[in-house]
């Protein structure tokens, strides 16, 4: 499976397919980025990079946000229709997965922008966690689609190259400061949050 993807969804594979199909190509940008919400193996970081090659930097992130937040949000949907089936609950069941849930609904849903962040959080995990949680479904729209923006724009400023981030002290630290920056207008906005609803009182 794995070589299927290196194979199939490489950088080199995918701009052929955007040259080949071209009347097609936006629908193909914005299509596999959609998929990885399904199938989170899929390389998101491949996507925003071609895409930003293919079409320019704004349209092709616009491209690849569109896709995968609207993904994540039909996740999400799907399974909060599906919240009392069986599988479901089974999933809900496990230790871990009901703490996060309600530490979700003790905390609500700035917790999860600030994950969402993060380049290499499983975002399939968090998206059957705020389905299964209270957060009402504008407010995670809200979520996803900021979360997924500053998650994209990370993956564009580290590039194709994952190893420069690791190689490059004044890059990793430019993320560094960013996901620290996040974490604490997350801190203030949440309570903020919590004093207007009266949490603290």
């Amino acid at each position: 499976m794995t070589e299927w993807i290196q194979h199939y969804l490489s950088e080199d594979s995918i701009m052929g397919w955007i040259d080949k199909f071209k009347s097609f190509g936006i629908i193909i940008a914005f299509i596999l980025p959609f998929l990885e919400a399904f199938l989170p193996i899929l390389p998101i970081v491949v996507f925003a990079v071609v895409n930003s090659n293919a079409y320019g930097i704004i349209p092709g992130f616009l491209l690849t946000w569109s896709g995968a937040m609207i993904g994540a949000y039909v996740v999400f949907l799907i399974i909060r229709h599906f919240a009392d089936s069986r599988l479901i609950k089974k999933i809900t069941g496990r230790p871990k997965v009901h703490r996060f849930i309600e530490s979700v609904n003790n905390r609500g849903a700035i917790p999860l922008m600030i994950l969402l962040c993060f380049p290499f959080t499983p975002s399939s995990l968090i998206n059957i966690v705020a389905a299964l949680s209270k957060i009402r479904q504008r407010e995670y729209l809200v979520v996803v689609g900021v979360g997924k923006a500053v998650m994209l724009i990370i993956l564009s400023f580290i590039g194709s190259d994952i190893r420069s981030f690791f190689v490059q002290p004044q890059k990793s630290a430019l993320v560094v400061l960013l996901l620290i920056f996040l974490w604490w207008a997350g801190q203030r906005l949440e309570l903020y949050y919590d004093r207007k609803t009266g949490k603290n009182s």
